[in-house]
């Protein structure tokens, strides 16, 4: 049962953590929860069909025509699969929350490292080859862009990217900073993560009057919302149903809702604003099922092994899968349905690889090796 919500102090004065006591978790850090790496590839997936058979661009020209026409009843909802992103957005603010619970800063620090840089590396060096072997899908990738992008900060470099997903990772990153200096530093607990919640919430409505470059590169009032309500999210889960928590949910949703209308839908005018405010919702709500332990029946271990393989997935399914497309599609004259599955599970099927030969092993090794060395005093 979880345990009762701390709540804030009821008197004025400074946030001051209660006794451990007060904070016995529900499903503290350990604890898997096979339902949210489910959603992990379900939102993974949707991204996935989104730049298969929802755009046109370079994958029109892999398919050697629209997807539109080649599948005109899956790209009427492939069109809003780029909405995968806000769904990983809000997973992400559960599932940060919950593994840097009881953790230093160093040790989150190691552990964001280990988990991002692995898999990326490998991405990036296949990418690499495939544009050095096939420039006709993508552009031959310089020396000096695989370079800076090896740091993953080619984005604000205004370099080119190589992984052209990667662009959601600069926002990853700048999350993982605000939460590490704000929050984990000080030691993670209930009443600094909603005073995050709330600042950060108050930082992202303003930031939209003050017209600051800086500003919104710091604050991201765009997808602030999904991060916020994805931490107020596991701190239901961790402690269970208050007003203010719930509260922090309904704010996030109410703002993340306009920024995604406004923001994705504004630049699309043929999609439906009632479809994104219901994906919005039901990125929300799918969350909140997780965190309220009603999806507690989801415990198969392939859900496990579905969430191990999400991240590498994301990192090689684009430009991968547009030249497997081209191979099988043009080269090959497969038809566009046996192409679209046969390519969705060969990424899945290389992200396994990646996840077993390579974030397995050396992901440990990497978090050791960050470890710092002790000097000897004197």
């Amino acid at each position: 049962m979880a345990a009762p919500s701390p709540g804030l102090a009821a008197t004025p004065g400074p946030l001051i953590p209660r006794p451990a006591a007060a904070t016995a978790p529900s499903g503290g850090r350990g604890s898997r929860l096979p339902a949210l790496d489910g959603l992990r590839l379900v939102a993974a997936l949707m991204v996935c069909l989104y730049h298969y058979t929802g755009r046109g661009g370079t994958v029109s020209a892999s398919w050697h025509g629209s997807p539109s026409h080649l599948f005109p009843t899956l790209s009427r909802a492939a069109v809003y699969g780029n909405f995968g992103v806000q769904f990983f957005f809000v997973i992400s603010g559960f599932v940060i929350c919950m593994s840097s619970w009881g953790r230093t800063l160093g040790d989150f620090f190691r552990s964001r490292v280990a988990r991002l840089y692995p898999a990326y590396w490998v991405a990036l060096v296949l990418v690499t080859g495939a544009s050095l072997a096939l420039p006709a899908v993508v552009h031959a990738v310089r020396l000096d862009e695989f370079l800076v992008n090896l740091t993953m900060l080619q984005q604000p470099m205004g370099a080119t990217r190589v992984l052209g997903v990667c662009w959601t990772l600069w926002v990853e990153l700048r999350f993982y900073v605000l939460f590490a200096l704000l929050v984990v530093l000080r030691g993670v607990t209930y009443r600094r993560v909603v005073l995050f919640a709330c600042v950060w919430t108050l930082a992202a409505v303003l930031c939209h009057s003050s017209k600051n470059a800086l500003l919104d590169q710091v604050i991201m009032p765009e997808y602030a919302p999904f991060f916020i309500g994805g931490l107020a999210l596991y701190l239901i889960h961790r402690f269970g149903s208050d007003l203010l928590t719930w509260g922090i949910v309904a704010m996030s949703w109410l703002l993340a809702q306009r920024e995604a209308t406004v923001g994705l839908w504004g630049h699309h005018p043929h999609r439906d604003p009632y479809v994104v405010i219901l994906i919005v919702t039901v990125a929300f709500a799918a969350v909140a099922v997780v965190a309220l332990g009603w999806a507690r029946w989801a415990s198969w271990r392939w859900l496990v092994t579905a969430g191990a393989l999400t991240y590498p997935f994301y990192l090689v399914h684009e430009h991968l899968g547009w030249f497997v497309i081209r191979v099988l599609h043009r080269g090959l004259g497969l038809a566009p349905w046996p192409t679209l599955a046969v390519t969705v599970l060969g990424m899945l099927g290389l992200a396994w690889l990646i996840h077993r030969f390579v974030e397995t092993p050396f992901g440990p090794r990497l978090k050791r090796a960050l470890k710092p060395v002790r000097i000897p005093a004197g």
